[in-house]
């Protein structure tokens, strides 16, 4: 199984061959950087934790290059912090139980480049050779330019393939920009409550990060309570931890449909409903 870029990575926790591995694969993640899927893909996580005829498959399309370092990780070079984020990104793989955790290597300016040939070209074989039921991506709202670009590649990549071999649905996940802002008809409520024990171990793999000063193991586990908490003010909370995605289904059972548009929408949706509330009471 070999990919475009010289610096791709492929682990897989178990001794089973990469074919099996990846064709076994129900939910996949592709996300831009390493420990962006244990935050926008944990529902995956979780749902396959365990399970006997399910997997989680995730890739990571950039090389971790210019991560912001701090402490015992300052003096690294960006190509010896490569080296350490593959490492960790390894390490969540094997806690997590993937079946197949694949490192494209690519720069980031590379997958900000429309129709990427070879990051394109590797996302179209690992998605059909997977096949998985679901898919996380970034979602196409979100404020970090390589992740809205990961998701424009994903895009580009499925619609290369024919509609029998896409997947059965896609959610658009939070990480730079959370989704609490969504209306609630506009939410997919993802419940996360399956194996609460797995976000801190998760997360906690990826020292360069929080030692680094991100705590995102504690503000992933904090926001779920939140999600779970202030979703719906007039009935009481149905689970303790809750995640929202988007669903970008329709982006890839109508390729006609532009992404741009469906993106600006939620956001119309939004200002409508703030416009009307307001006015209500004028």
């Amino acid at each position: 199984m070999q990919f475009n870029h010289p610096k791709h990575d492929l682990y897989i926790p178990d001794p089973t061959d990469p074919d099996t591995a990846l064709r076994r694969v129900t939910h996949l993640g592709i996300v831009s950087h390493q420990d962006d899927l244990e935050i926008a893909a944990y529902h995956g996580i979780t749902e396959c934790f365990h399970s006997k005829d399910q997997w989680f498959g995730g890739v990571v399309v950039t090389d971790g290059a210019g991560s912001p370092r701090k402490g015992p990780y300052e003096t690294y070079t960006d190509e010896e912090m490569q080296k350490v984020r593959l490492i960790e990104q390894r390490k969540a793989a094997y806690v997590g139980e993937y079946s197949i955790m694949i490192q494209l290597g690519y720069p980031s300016d590379d997958i900000k480049k429309p129709k990427h040939a070879p990051a394109v070209a590797d996302l179209k074989f690992i998605l059909e050779q997977a096949q998985p039921k679901i898919l996380y991506l970034h979602n196409p709202c979100d404020r970090h330019d390589t992740h809205v670009a990961t998701f424009l590649r994903c895009l580009e990549a499925i619609r290369e393939l024919p509609p029998e071999k896409r997947p059965e649905t896609v959610y658009g996940c939070e990480v730079w920009r959370k989704l609490d802002w969504l209306l609630s008809d506009d939410k997919v409520m993802l419940w996360v409550d399956k194996h609460p024990h797995m976000l801190r171990p998760l997360l906690g793999v990826f020292d360069s990060q929080i030692s680094g000063g991100k705590r995102y193991d504690l503000a992933e586990e904090g926001l779920r309570h939140a999600n779970a908490t202030y979703f719906d003010s007039h009935t009481t909370d149905k689970t303790s931890l809750l995640t929202f995605a988007m669903d970008l289904t329709p982006l890839i059972k109508d390729d006609s449909l532009c992404p741009i548009e469906y993106s600006v929408n939620y956001v119309k949706r939004l200002e409508d409903d703030v416009r009307n509330r307001v006015k209500k009471f004028l």
